[in-house]
């Protein structure tokens, strides 16, 4: 070559833009207007609602695979089915992958699976949130085992991730088979209703095994997930709608373990008073009243922001703000099942505790509970396994622990819910508060068995009994005096009490044993 037909500088800025343009296409023009048609957003598209604009930097944009057979080589891609970068989200850095269905339908292959690889060790290098926008076919079946292979690295990085970063999943269109893995492993799933699924075998597989009729959404939709198996905690009407959610979430979350979450003033007074909660526990202990407003009423106003709010709805778990501090809020429902612990509530509750452990967001507890659910199926589905990992959650926190105890904390339930026997710090109660080993009912009708037998008004007896039970026994002055509730307060002035409380405790320390790691009741 001589030098005339040398390339110049010029027709190299050319070329690059011409490959830049070529690999922004992805699959190509027809297969962008196909992603259209369905309601879904292409994979730049997502890239660009959910960061703040002009701040990605994409990675290994030229990438293509590496397959020869069925005549892959012929069918080479730029990006190879995934972009990857990473950007800022309000102003922080956050790493993310977003699959292209307009390439091979976002099926994962090798070098997928390198560049997934490369984000997540940058992520916890510079100790930064990662974030997955799935839509995917799976694996690509024609590199075989080598795409097997990708997936058992990044479920093993995952894994190695976990309370190091916060990892979120968006599920945006289909993620079936192995593929599922990995976000099950992160710390939250997003779904977008009616436009993405999750499942293990597709309908045709379950067709031929069980003879059962169903579809992607029927197995494994967002509605499927967010209110039948909690493996989704969030549920969104759109692309667009699903990202907002993942921005906001991540409002609350620290960068990192290391870090303490961002603060956001709110305007809200620290010091407000609440007076309507004086009259919100009703007379009947047997009437239920909405948790949810006590919660809302004492938070920074605006800022509750419930995670697998269609699941398991007699646990509430939820973040917010006090004193523009986020905090984690755990909370029975009385609304549903009288607020029992079932095995989901204590599923949804052990694992809410144990991701706010692990990036030091303050937990606030209230307490309504009754008891655990009663009943065959329970026990046979291991509620006794179930409802330990929430002792274990509270157990293993470090984090500042704040309990009030609006009205029942009965049996067991009183003990896994926050006591100070778990390690809480601040414990208050309302006046309002019965705490005892069981419901004065089932007390009276025990320990008074011979005297109501003996009573010539029985129902007259009993009433008197129940009442004196709740009265003397179930009294929140009894745990007061063994030093069990720090203080009994009105109710319109928790607020006030708990972000004292969480100012007093910031700079919380507590030690553990030496050991390898617990053995978590799986």
């Amino acid at each position: 070559m001589t030098n005339s037909e040398a390339p110049t500088t010029k027709s190299k800025l050319e070329e690059l833009e011409r490959r830049n343009q070529e690999a922004l296409l992805g699959g190509g023009e027809e297969r962008i207007k196909a992603q259209h048609a369905k309601g879904k957003l292409t994979a730049r598209e997502r890239i660009d609602q959910l960061l703040d604009e002009g701040t990605f930097q994409e990675f290994d944009r030229f990438v293509v695979h590496r397959c020869h057979d069925f005549d892959m080589d012929k069918q080479k891609i730029p990006g190879d089915g995934v972009v990857t970068g990473f950007g800022k989200i309000d102003g922080r850095p956050v790493f993310l992958f977003s699959q292209d269905f307009t390439v091979f339908g976002g099926s994962l292959s090798g070098p997928f699976g390198e560049k997934v690889c490369k984000i997540m060790d940058l992520a916890v290098k510079a100790g930064a949130p990662v974030i997955g926008l799935n839509d995917s076919g799976g694996a690509r079946i024609q590199e075989g085992v080598v795409s097997l292979a990708s997936y058992g690295e990044i479920f093993r990085r995952n894994v190695l991730s976990s309370g190091v970063v916060p990892q979120i999943s968006a599920i945006m269109g289909p993620c079936a088979g192995g593929a599922v893995y990995s976000p099950a492993i992160t710390d939250f799933i997003f779904m977008v209703d009616q436009n993405s699924y999750m499942h293990i075998t597709g309908p045709q597989v379950i067709k031929t095994v069980t003879g059962e009729d169903v579809t992607s959404e029927t197995v494994g939709g967002a509605k499927v997930h967010n209110t039948k198996s909690g493996v989704a905690q969030f549920m969104a009407k759109d692309g667009k709608e699903c990202l907002a959610q993942v921005r906001q979430l991540l409002s609350y979350l620290p960068s990192n373990w290391e870090q303490k979450p961002p603060y956001l003033a709110t305007g809200d007074d620290p010091r407000r008073t609440c007076p309507e909660l004086d009259q919100i526990i009703p007379d009947n202990p047997k009437s239920p009243y909405n948790m949810k407003q006590l919660i809302k009423t004492v938070v920074d106003q605006g800022t509750f922001f419930e995670a697998a709010k269609h699941w398991a709805k007699n646990m509430i778990t939820a973040f917010a703000r006090m004193g523009g501090n986020a905090v984690g809020i755990v909370a029975n429902n009385p609304m549903h099942m009288a607020g029992c612990l079932d095995i989901d509530a204590s599923r949804k509750c052990a694992r809410f505790v144990r991701f706010c452990d692990a990036f030091n967001i303050p937990v606030v507890t209230f307490v309504d509970v009754p008891g655990f659910l009663p009943g065959v199926q329970q026990e046979y589905g291991g509620i006794i396994t179930h409802g330990s990992k929430v002792i274990y959650a509270y157990c293993e926190a470090t984090v500042p622990l704040i309990t009030i105890i609006t009205r029942k904390a009965y049996g067991g339930a009183y003990d896994v819910m926050g006591s100070k026997h778990h390690g809480a710090d601040v414990n208050f109660a309302f006046p309002t508060a019965e705490i005892a080993v069981m419901g004065p009912e089932g007390a009276v009708n025990i320990v008074f068995r011979k005297q109501l037998n003996d009573a010539t008004d029985k129902a007259a007896a009993y009433a008197e009994l129940v009442a004196d039970y709740r009265k003397n026994i179930a009294s929140p002055y009894r745990a007061a005096e063994l030093g069990y509730i720090d203080e009994i307060i009105m109710p319109h002035s928790t607020r006030a009490k708990v972000i004292q409380a969480l100012e007093a405790l910031k700079g919380k320390r507590t030690f553990r044993p030496v050991r390898r790691h617990g053995n978590v009741p799986l």
